[in-house]
């Protein structure tokens, strides 16, 4: 035996607990942790139970136009055929916005007329083309369809605050690359929407907008940092939106606002416009990628955002759900995470117990056991993103000190929300991960979750261990949301997937995690959710 062999073995039976003596003990500290940790959890619901009066929640009106309702390839097609104007469909969610924002405070800033002019430019050009309906849905899929995306995301001409204080009169001097792929598409923005400063929360306030609410029940959060568009595309103000996501902020506000979101592949699509971003930078972990309330529009809607990059995925193929391996995990096994709860487990459970009688393979159970560092691997990679917090939270104006900043807080006069101040503390003040243990824990725990999935295999995982929470209580459960930005780190293809509503009337669902560049797994599972359980469900009455 190889004497590093040799070593391994003597330190793995060092930390071996002997059988029959430790490990009951271990076994029984973690269940009594677990047991308290879930009586914490209940105590801070039932103390923000007090505090929101669920009675007093604003109900979302109906909508008042039936194409409100439809998907992003469904007005493309109409419009294409011209049984609706592109002006009337543009008006149409211009005017729901106008009736819902007041509700949630989701959009921050608009360019409607602007809007409108190009929406009667589109019908202009339809009615003296010579292009027939299936050459224009190859060259402008989108054609004439509104879209909205969030604050931090370029958009010539329109606030791009990142939430700041010090920035609440900047203006983007052009467009995102992403906002012009879609443009190019045919697709016509609308509106921008609100975020968390620099994008770095699970949930969506700041001290230059406010706090948008979820249209669900208006006292709970709609995650971040996407939260704007996930609020306005759930109570139909916008049938698409272009979200960004570094630790979960598409797939969080898609989850708690229960529509579709997708994290592609990391690295497909150009980050230039994203924040300060050029496109420029290395080894990141943020990526843009769709936001919609139905399972049909993700893939065309990707399609477009990765540009060049199309070649890479392989969103035409056929795929045969009877052929797909499928595997499921019930929790990450973090002790600092809340526990899952039975309602989540069992919209995990339904969607394991439907393909197990589609898929020719027995669904498997799996557990990696190095989910359990999921935050610790993220709060490590964050160190590793090309920016320095103090210094963009500061808009490159020097920096902003931790402890003189928690001291105007205390005092308040700090332009910061809390959650900015704990990020600051986190990376500044708190010990940080070991790079060495951090950087091998990453790259073993990927190895062993690509040996499972191979080319054709996905793993459901929930979304997170309860729906939407109440406002600020994330700050007293920092911890959850690892349980999306562990495919972050990992840079996987993840589907966020509605799955039907709780006995409160809050979205559930689970998340579909495939290989690098087999998004079209992800979306192809997606659209087989949506048909057995429904997908997206409106926040209003219909």
């Amino acid at each position: 035996m190889a004497l590093s062999e040799i070593g391994k073995e003597r330190r793995e039976s060092t930390h071996r607990p002997k059988e029959g003596s430790l490990r009951p003990f271990y076994k029984c500290i973690m269940s009594l942790w677990i047991l308290i940790h879930s009586i914490i959890d209940c105590i801070i619901d039932v103390f923000c139970s007090f505090f929101y009066d669920d009675s007093k929640r604003t109900q979302i009106p109906g909508v008042k136009e039936s194409f409100l309702m439809e998907s992003a390839v469904s007005l493309a097609e109409r419009i294409r055929h011209k049984e609706v104007s592109a002006e009337e469909v543009v008006q149409g969610f211009i005017n729901r916005i106008h009736e819902v924002n007041s509700l949630i405070n989701s959009v921050v800033d608009e360019r409607f007329e602007a809007a409108l002019q190009e929406a009667r430019d589109v019908d202009a050009f339809l009615a003296s083309t010579k292009l027939t309906a299936e050459e224009l849905k190859l060259q402008k899929p989108f054609l004439g369809v509104p879209f909205t995306t969030k604050d931090s995301t370029a958009v010539q001409g329109m606030r791009q605050t990142l939430g700041l204080v010090s920035r609440q009169n900047v203006k983007a001097a052009e467009d995102a690359d992403v906002v012009i792929l879609l443009k190019k598409a045919g697709g016509i923005l609308i509106a921008v929407t609100n975020i968390p400063e620099y994008n770095l929360w699970c949930e969506s306030r700041n001290n230059v907008y406010g706090q948008t609410l979820n249209p669900y029940n208006t006292t709970r959060t709609v995650g971040g940092s996407s939260g704007g568009e996930a609020s306005i595309i759930a109570t139909s103000g916008s049938p698409m939106g272009i979200g960004t996501d570094i630790g979960g902020s598409i797939r969080m506000p898609a989850f708690y606002c229960g529509i579709f979101g997708h994290k592609p592949t990391t690295g497909l699509i150009s980050t230039k416009g994203l924040s300060k971003r050029t496109g420029q930078e290395e080894n990141t972990m943020v990526t843009a990628g769709p936001l919609c309330r139905y399972a049909q529009d993700l893939l065309p809607f990707l399609q477009v955002m990765v540009g060049n990059n199309i070649s890479k995925l392989k969103l035409n193929a056929e795929v045969s759900l009877k052929d797909i391996q499928f595997f499921y995990m019930e929790k990450s096994g973090d002790l600092r995470s809340s526990s899952v709860c039975e309602e989540m487990r069992l919209a995990l459970r339904r969607a394991v117990s439907h393909f197990q009688d589609i898929s020719k393979s027995p669904v498997q159970k799996v557990k990696f056991s190095d989910m359990r560092y999921s935050f610790k691997l993220w709060r490590y990679w964050m160190t590793r993103e090309p920016f320095d917090l103090a210094k963009e939270l500061a808009d490159g104006k020097g920096t902003v000190s931790v402890w003189k900043e928690l001291l105007r807080k205390l005092l308040g006069q700090s332009d910061f929300t809390f959650a900015s101040i704990m990020n600051l503390v986190n990376r500044y003040v708190l010990p940080q991960e070991n790079s060495e243990w951090a950087e091998s824990t990453t790259e073993r725990l990927l190895s062993e979750i690509l040996e499972k999935l191979g080319d054709n295999g996905v793993l459901l995982y929930p979304s997170h261990p309860f729906p939407a929470v109440y406002h600020y209580s994330s700050l007293l459960r920092p911890y959850n949301f690892g349980y999306w930005a562990v495919f972050n780190v990992l840079k996987l293809p993840v589907t966020q997937v509605p799955m039907g509503l709780n006995k409160d009337g809050l979205p559930l669902g689970i998340q579909v995690v495939a290989a690098p560049y087999n998004d079209h797994l992800c979306i192809a599972v997606a659209r087989e959710l949506q048909k057995a359980f429904g997908g997206w469900g409106p926040p209003f009455p219909v």
